[in-house]
């Protein structure tokens, strides 16, 4: 039986290396001569808070996909200090961030950025689904395999339902769906938000700073839409005691299901001076991105016409002087 399904193996990977290889001829030497391009149009805005300026740059793609990136710069937060070189530093000392130069200490800190996303994909009842990507194994002699992956979907019911916290052990998609609109094959459409690198904020969740930003306790937020609940922070942020956030909102666990309703993103960075940020910090930047997810019926760079040869531009030498 094994040795059976061996030879299965043999010719699979015997008859794909045949037809990729006479891919390759037609590519070569036969007449395909096309390439489809791939636009982006991208909007920027640069924000300067305090001593740090932020920029945020919305990528859209022919592909459906939106990309949202964030650049850091600016001048870095630092305090004096007497010391001007770390010798001069008992060992047990905790300096809370990095000497940077003489009497300077670059200050240990984070950055935070929430985006509200009223997603209103193909109509304003959507719904949250967290699919989860598991394990199943499969029972002793049924297959040489001995496990493959299964994605489950569930769909949040209230708030607390869609509060996630990214684990890398732990993987997932994020959707948000029209469970009215499918596709052709019965598919809902939808878009997923992926994430890439953050941060989760390490602080006591009772210190005073903590809940004022107690939208940075998860990196995802669904809350129904509700025109008094645009600021993740409330209202007035410097002055908040952790009343008037998104938290707050959030754990009021209303009913989020075929609802119009908002995605919370944070987007976080955890910042250990070194001295090359010093004094004018090189940018540093991450990003996310909201993927269309059986949005479309198949690629939809496919409906745009090819780039042919006599589209292509034709650089000349300049005349030499």
């Amino acid at each position: 039986m094994l040795l059976h399904l061996i030879n299965i193996y043999i010719y699979i990977y015997i008859y794909i290396y045949i037809c990729s290889l006479i891919i390759i001829i037609i590519l070569v030497f036969g007449q395909i001569r096309e390439a489809r391009p791939k636009v982006t149009l991208v909007v920027r805005m640069a924000a300067s808070v305090a001593n740090y300026d932020y920029i945020v740059d919305w990528e859209f793609q022919t592909d459906g996909l939106i990309r949202v990136k964030v650049g850091l710069s600016g001048i870095l937060m630092v305090k004096g200090t007497s010391y001007v070189h770390m010798n001069q530093v008992n060992q047990q000392e905790n300096l809370f961030g990095t000497l940077l130069s003489e009497n300077v200490i670059g200050v240990i800190h984070d950055h935070y950025i929430a985006f509200y996303l009223d997603m209103d994909v193909d109509g304003s009842n959507n719904s949250f689904v967290k699919v989860n990507i598991e394990r199943s194994n499969n029972p002793p002699k049924v297959s040489p395999r001995r496990s493959y992956l299964k994605a489950v979907k569930n769909v949040a019911k209230t708030e607390r339902d869609a509060q996630i916290k990214l684990k890398l052990y732990d993987p997932a998609e994020f959707h948000v769906i029209n469970p009215s609109k499918e596709t052709r094959v019965g598919n809902p459409v939808g878009y997923k938000v992926v994430a890439s690198g953050t941060a989760a904020s390490l602080l006591d969740l009772d210190d005073p700073p903590q809940k004022r930003g107690a939208f940075t306790n998860n990196q995802i937020w669904v809350t129904p839409y509700n025109q008094k609940e645009q600021w993740a922070g409330g209202l007035f942020v410097y002055q908040s005691q952790g009343d008037d956030t998104l938290a707050v909102w959030s754990n009021r666990n209303r009913p989020i299901e075929n609802k119009d309703i908002v995605l919370w993103y944070t987007l976080g960075f955890h910042h250990v001076p070194c001295q090359e940020d010093f004094p004018i910090m090189p940018t540093v930047s991450s990003s996310f991105d909201l993927k269309p997810v059986n949005f479309f019926e198949s690629n939809p760079i496919l409906n745009i016409p090819p780039n042919v040869e006599k589209d292509l531009p034709i650089c000349n030498a300049a005349a030499s002087a």
